[in-house]
């Protein structure tokens, strides 16, 4: 039942921007969140979680120890109606206000108990074995070899990427700068190959490139993109507002192009921007202030509205050292490892969903 004389707002996925949304918005609203997941998981900090497992008590936190108010439905979405969110699990939620944050495809348990168990097996998998293969040179392949170069430099460690140089998703200089860190860490990479992903096995230790070479590697880890977690939207009423890769079109208020209670943040949204973690929350941010306002009865030409900013990026390298693209200036190092690489902004996070650090 919705709380006595409070909107309901229904938060379709509890990753980084949702969560944030949901607890956003427990004062003013009666919130329920919806995730297949029981807790939180700070995505960023999932790559030291594999070297060091007792890290993930702190970057995954249950749903129940930050929000207070809402109500936790643990499910997915597969309908949307004009009134309300049909659950897997039969259950049909009401809403006067939508919000979709379901990011992209994440295979990820659906227990913090199994999470921590999931990390653990990983560390293990990387403690025994002499040499990895890493598959995929983006933000994740980069930062998983700089935790594995650091924490255990005796190990053999491979990337192979289909691209033509590191992190194509930030300037040349910031990913020759990488590159250049890699390979002083004794780092092999492989570019414009692919591996077979069909023929992958976890018993594997003989991969073969596109282009014929043979890597010999006692693991794997597949660190390529995931699809984003839309296509249960192409039956739903939100169907005509997903744009030719399966992303909801928005508004600059980050309302759903079409409804006026309907918004979207995070990496499904269509917003010309770098998917990345910090800018979910500006979305969620964004979106709960536009939601109090249109919940005190103010007109729509009062919301607020988002402007993509430059593409900042930092990428760990280790527990130490990082490479920042900032707005006019691209360091690596000590000093940009002091933003991001020690406690990888879990603390931060945390504070903001009002927890301990």
């Amino acid at each position: 039942m919705a709380e006595a004389g409070k909107p309901r707002v229904v938060v379709v996925g509890g990753g980084i921007g949702g969560a944030l949304l949901a607890k956003t918005m427990e004062p003013d609203a009666d919130v329920v969140l919806l995730d297949p997941k029981d807790y939180l998981e700070i995505s960023w900090a999932e790559l030291r979680s594999m070297v060091e497992p007792s890290f993930a008590e702190r970057s995954l936190i249950y749903h129940k120890d930050y929000l207070t108010t809402a109500t936790i439905v643990t499910s997915s979405a597969v309908n949307i109606t004009e009134h309300a969110v049909l659950t897997a699990d039969g259950q049909s939620l009401a809403y006067d206000y939508l919000v979709v944050a379901t990011g992209h495809v994440l295979a990820s348990p659906g227990t913090k108990t199994d999470k921590l168990t999931e990390f653990q097996k990983e560390n293990e998998k990387i403690k025994s074995s002499k040499s990895v293969l890493i598959i995929g040179g983006g933000p994740t392949g980069v930062e998983l070899a700089g935790e594995i170069a650091v924490d255990y430099p005796e190990k053999k460690v491979t990337i192979v990427h289909r691209g033509s140089r590191l992190l194509e998703f930030i300037d040349q200089k910031a990913s020759k700068k990488c590159l250049d860190w890699l390979t002083s860490k004794k780092v092999d990479v492989l570019f414009k190959q692919s591996v077979d992903l069909n023929s992958l096995t976890n018993t594997e230790q003989s991969y073969k490139t596109s282009s014929g070479e043979t890597i010999t590697a006692d693991c794997h880890f597949l660190c390529i993109g995931k699809p984003l977690s839309s296509s249960w939207l192409h039956d739903t009423i939100l169907k005509e507002s997903l744009d030719n890769k399966g992303r909801l079109m928005v508004e600059k208020d980050l309302r759903v192009k079409g409804y006026n209670n309907v918004f979207a943040i995070g990496d499904i949204t269509d917003i010309p921007e770098i998917k990345q973690g910090y800018l979910a929350q500006k979305h969620a941010l964004l979106v709960a202030k536009n939601l109090k306002l249109l919940i005190k009865g103010s007109p729509a030409s009062k919301l607020g509205t988002y402007c993509p900013g430059f593409p900042l990026a930092i990428v760990s390298l280790g527990r130490k050292e990082a490479v920042a693209q900032l707005p006019f200036v691209t360091l690596t190092g000590r000093i940009p490892g002091l933003l991001k690489s020690g406690d990888l902004f879990v603390g931060k996070t945390r504070k903001q969903m009002g927890l301990d650090a």
